[in-house]
């Protein structure tokens, strides 16, 4: 199984990284199970790192703070997610925020386990290059996004992103259109205009606090063919 696992199949849309669930199990092995409540720090961008963390249910925001304390969402991390990898690796500070959206079932390690068990079992070696690259792959292409495309196409690719791994049975995702903004580097202004738009042409559905994609061929036209104007 790839590290990385596309929510649709459609290779132009963000992908989420894990590692081969089995090479989860093994890292993890024997570690006790954490329960962290919603709004829970796990660690705070340029805390001293010590620990990495396997989500097995919930969803945990990776977020990065600017000085001047203005918010960008990196990314969502769900169950069977690594986090804190980075920092745990080359034992530098962290290099973003970790803070469980929802109630969160994980497990950890110290530095020094990880390594241990890596050393012992060296298939967890090439688990964790393969991750870490399916990670720069995906801030590679958050990058081209942001040089390349509108705020159209953006909302349009993060909306059906979101759509496959937070919606609910009945498809609605729990998220503002500030958290939005958030997460695409824009102003609430700018993403309310779009989604009312959208909301005209039936492409969504919006009530309080979440969104649901109706159209998603549409939002993936859009998410394919809009270029920077």
């Amino acid at each position: 199984m790839s590290p990385a696992s596309a929510t649709d199949g459609n290779d132009l849309l963000p992908r989420l990284a894990r590692i081969d669930p089995r090479q989860f199990d093994l890292l993890f092995a024997g570690c006790k199970v954490e329960r962290c409540t919603a709004g829970q720090h796990l660690f705070v961008q340029e805390d001293t790192s010590d620990r990495i963390y396997g989500v097995m249910n919930g969803t945990v925001e990776i977020s990065i703070y600017s000085p001047g304390g203005q918010k960008l969402v990196a990314n969502i991390e769900l169950s069977r997610s690594l986090v804190g990898e980075i920092g745990a690796l080359d034992g530098r500070p962290r290099t973003a925020t970790a803070i469980c959206l929802t109630a969160c079932e994980l497990v950890s390690l110290s530095r020094a386990q990880l390594f241990d068990r890596i050393e012992k079992n060296p298939p967890l070696a090439r688990a964790m290059i393969e991750l870490l690259c399916a990670r720069l792959r995906w801030v590679s292409g958050e990058l081209g996004d942001q040089a390349f495309f509108g705020i159209e196409a953006r909302l349009a690719k993060r909306l059906v992103f979101l759509s496959g791994v937070m919606a609910d049975p009945a498809g609605w995702i729990p998220i503002s259109q500030s958290e939005l903004g958030e997460f695409l580097g824009a102003t609430r202004e700018s993403v309310n205009k779009t989604l009312n738009d959208w909301r005209g042409r039936q492409m969504i559905a919006i009530k309080r606090g979440g969104l649901r994609v109706t159209n998603a061929a549409a939002l993936n036209h859009i998410a394919e063919s809009q270029d920077d104007d």
